[in-house]
């Protein structure tokens, strides 16, 4: 097994050099992936910039007569995918360490993206002191701020370097040492929590680990609904407890908290059991007041703390979110169960408080009810979210739909 080394050798040959010289030194095989295009390799790489426009489909001549910079770092970052896709199944990537400007980190960072949680990531990047979540998604991606452009070996760039490699030696040689130890081996759960529907996600949480799993807590602030949907997609579960779908509610209205379109598709997609609520969903979420958009001036809101202003949705938003739950839903090839608690989906969501809003609740529902299929399980419950008593019915369903389904792949072998 072997570090990956990314970069366009044209113009970062001579500081990924650099990187390789230190990782042997340090005893780290290591295999140099060129992804430029332009000038001449600086240094000799391990695989080669024909072979990585050869794996997207196209070769460096076609790409280098169309002459578009934007073409080319897009088949760059598609080739180095699917040639790092394939040596990772393989087992022999121990590690990836890119470097790069803006190019340079997409390439390297929608390549990182691809593989498993297993697999330390490092991109030193002239952008990692911005908005990161582009290119980390939801992935387990180290950025490292280059501080100075990657231009050339200096005091400052070879202390930053150094420290990369360093970082990415120590979680080379330590990876799995901790599993090896006494690393838990229960089967994982998935559970979506916000502020809001804390109580609810705790208590169900005791009883399912009560039960013999572990479960795994994503906050559902966007980027953690992306990070559970990757893992999801990638086997790590054998249930879905998706009490909070509020990320639904920022993609559908323009909140800051949005996971994306696929939201709440992979479960259904893979076919393992899912019990999934409405968490949430009575807020899309925004900064600092001043943040908010004009065109919503008008509308409800509570001050959660000075950085988080909630927006109430309205009775059509509603209406639209449960139609795009039930949508989502009937598609699925697995167990799924629907809980609504009529009292309340938050914890500002109930008598007395300043998102309580029963016509809302109630388009929520019917949203629900016009749009899930007659095999979708879709029970109205009695309960506010944060009820003791729903929380148990949820992970009470979802133990039964996971035991189903365990005794049907029994019968099936």
């Amino acid at each position: 097994m072997a570090v990956f080394l990314i970069g366009t050798l044209d113009t970062k040959g001579n500081e990924i050099a650099w990187c390789r010289n230190r990782f042997e030194a340090l005893g780290i095989a290591t295999v140099v992936v060129d992804a430029g295009c332009l000038g001449s390799p600086l240094t000799t790489a391990d695989v080669t910039r024909d072979e990585i426009f050869a794996a997207a489909g196209t070769s460096l001549a076609d790409v280098i007569q169309q002459g578009d910079r934007g073409t080319a770092v897009s088949l760059a970052a598609k080739g180095v995918s699917q040639l790092l896709n394939k040596a990772a199944a393989e087992e022999r990537v121990s590690g990836v360490l890119a470097l790069g400007g803006s190019a340079g980190t997409t390439i390297g960072t929608t390549a990182m993206r691809m593989l498993p949680l297993r697999i330390p990531k490092v991109m030193v990047s002239t952008m990692a002191s911005g908005q990161t979540r582009p290119y980390v998604g939801g992935r387990n991606i180290i950025m490292i701020n280059s501080v100075v452009d990657i231009a050339g070996i200096n005091i400052i760039s070879r202390t930053v370097l150094t420290q990369a490699v360093d970082a990415m030696c120590g979680m080379v040689t330590n990876t799995g040492r901790d599993e090896a130890s006494g690393g838990s081996q229960r089967p994982l759960i998935a559970a979506t929590m916000f502020g809001v529907t804390t109580p609810c996600v705790l208590h169900a949480q005791k009883i399912l680990e009560q039960a013999g799993y572990e479960v795994v807590v994503f906050h559902a602030t966007g980027n953690g609904g992306e990070a559970m949907e990757g893992l999801t997609r990638d086997g790590h579960f054998v249930g879905v407890l998706d009490i909070t779908t509020t990320e639904l509610a920022d993609e559908l209205v323009g909140g800051v908290l949005s996971a994306g379109p696929n939201r709440l598709t992979a479960a259904a997609e893979t076919g393992i059991p899912q019990v999934v609520s409405v968490g949430a969903l009575d807020m899309v979420n925004f900064g600092a007041p001043e943040t908010v958009p004009e065109k919503f001036r008008e509308r409800t809101f509570y001050q959660h703390n000075p950085t988080v202003t909630l927006m109430r949705t309205t009775l059509d938003e509603c209406e639209a979110l449960g139609r795009e739950i039930g949508r989502k839903l009937s598609a699925a090839h697995g167990p799924v169960s629907v809980l609504f608690p009529s009292l309340g989906v938050s914890a500002i969501d109930c008598d007395g408080k300043p998102f309580d809003n029963w016509a809302a609740r109630m388009a929520l529902w019917e949203g629900l009810r016009s749009a899930c299929s007659p095999d979708t399980e879709l029970r109205l419950l009695q309960n506010h979210i944060n009820d003791p008593t729903f929380a148990e019915a949820a992970a009470h369903k979802l133990l039964q739909l996971i035991h189903q389904t365990d005794t049907a792949s029994i019968d099936r072998d």
